[in-house]
């Protein structure tokens, strides 16, 4: 597997994952608002925009990145690295949000992706990496222990009880 840039090459794969996500009611987490766009040439310059701090769209600068098998060139899943934290990141969203192909989950796809965006988070500098997830999330759970999360608390938000892991790099 591979994290590349979103590219035009990957639009129709990209939308179709978007489609899929969609029809199964699954939240698209790592995205970066990939659901609000019906036009993928803007979302791909939303995105590339949004990693610099100069030209961000958001409260803080990000990197997108596909997560595509090498064997078939297949997308697989999408993952946010956000490069620094504001107060709700802090609290509930984290520095890292990905999803994962419903297809292809429960296949390693999720732990590797991670693995990955780390060494990512190396390239920025970013020393200790803050993932949340629901606490009824156990797949996420496990997957944030196996590449070295600790369980700092659990905190609410609104409804939903999110658990806070911390990574060194």
């Amino acid at each position: 597997m591979r994290l590349i840039r979103p590219s035009i090459k990957y639009k129709q794969q990209v939308l179709e994952y978007k489609n899929e996500f969609i029809e199964n009611g699954d939240n698209l987490a790592g995205t970066s608002y990939l659901q609000k766009y019906d036009d993928y040439e803007k979302w791909m310059e939303f995105v590339l925009d949004n990693e610099k701090e100069s030209t961000k769209h958001t409260e803080v600068a990000a990197s997108v990145f596909l997560a595509i098998r090498e064997e078939d060139n297949k997308l697989l899943g999408i993952i946010n690295i956000r490069h620094t934290l504001n107060k709700y990141l802090y609290n509930y969203g984290g520095h890292i949000g990905y999803s994962v192909r419903k297809i292809e989950r429960r296949k390693g796809y999720g732990k590797e992706m991670l693995k990955i965006a780390l060494e990512e988070c190396k390239k920025l500098k970013i020393k200790k990496i803050l993932l949340t997830c629901d606490t009824d999330n156990i797949a996420s759970s496990k997957i944030i222990k196996s590449c070295g999360g600790i369980l700092e608390n659990e905190v609410h938000n609104d409804e939903r009880l999110i658990q806070r892991y911390w990574i060194e790099l």
